[in-house]
C-alpha cells in the first residue's frame, strides 16, 4: 500500500509539471460521492499485553470543497460509519464503529490535460462508538491527528470528474477494558477512495 501511495504521488507530480496551466477558480464548489476503504497499518500496537490487529472496512464517502483562492480549496471529508474487527494476540476481541471527519487544505496544480492532480494536508477527528467485546466492556477514546493526501481527477465532462485519492491519517486511541487501561490502538490507516466529483 505504501508503494501505491508513492507511485500515485510521483505520477501526479509529473502530470502537474508536464501540462500547461489552467486554474480552478476562486469561489468554485465541488461535491463528491464514492467509496472509501480504511485499511489500518499492519502493526496496531500492544493491547492487554499482546499484539493487536484491526481489520479494514469500506463505506460510502462524501466530500465538499470550496476554493478560497484559485487552485486552493478547503475540503471536508465525511462517510457512513466504518466497522472494524479487533484481534488481540491472534484472537477475536471485539468490534468498534467509527467516523473520521477530516478537514483538509488542498492544492490543485493548474493543468490543461484531463488528468488534474492535487495534494492536501489536514486535520482528522475520529470518534469511536458501539464498541462490543466478548471480554467485557471495551471503550476506545476519540482521536485527533493529522492527515495527508494525494490524488488525481480524471475530467469526464466540463463539470464532472472521476477521482482517485489516497490518504494517510494519524489515528491513535487509548483503550480500556472493564474500566482498566489496556494500551493504545495505533490504527494509522491508508484510506483509498474512488468517487465522482461535480464542480459548481
Amino acid at each position: 500500500m505504501k508503494r501505491t501511495f508513492a507511485a500515485l504521488a510521483l505520477t501526479t507530480a509529473f502530470a502537474a509539471l508536464a501540462a500547461p496551466a489552467i486554474a480552478q477558480s476562486q469561489g468554485d464548489w465541488t461535491f463528491g460521492v464514492g467509496v472509501a476503504n480504511v485499511n489500518p497499518k499492519s502493526d496496531n500496537g500492544t493491547l492487554a499485553g499482546s499484539p493487536s490487529s484491526i481489520g479494514d472496512d469500506t463505506q460510502l464517502s462524501l466530500t465538499a470543497e470550496y476554493f478560497i483562492r484559485d487552485n486552493l480549496g478547503i475540503e471536508l471529508l465525511a462517510a457512513t460509519p466504518f466497522e472494524h474487527d479487533i484481534n488481540i494476540g491472534g484472537s477475536f476481541a471485539g468490534t468498534t464503529r467509527q467516523l473520521p471527519p477530516t478537514l483538509s487544505l488542498n492544492y490543485h496544480p493548474p493543468t490543461k490535460g484531463k488528468i488534474k492532480p492535487f495534494f492536501g494536508l489536514g486535520l482528522n477527528y475520529t470518534t469511536f462508538f458501539e464498541e462490543a467485546s466478548p471480554l467485557g466492556v471495551l471503550e476506545l477514546d476519540d482521536s485527533w491527528g493529522y492527515a495527508v493526501q494525494v490524488g488525481a481527477d480524471w475530467q469526464i465532462s466540463d463539470h464532472g470528474a472521476v477521482r482517485l485519492n489516497l490518504r494517510y491519517i494519524d489515528i491513535d486511541s487509548d483503550a480500556t477494558l472493564n474500566g482498566a487501561p489496556i494500551g493504545t490502538a495505533e490504527i494509522d490507516p491508508i484510506v483509498v477512495g474512488v468517487s465522482y466529483v461535480h464542480r459548481f
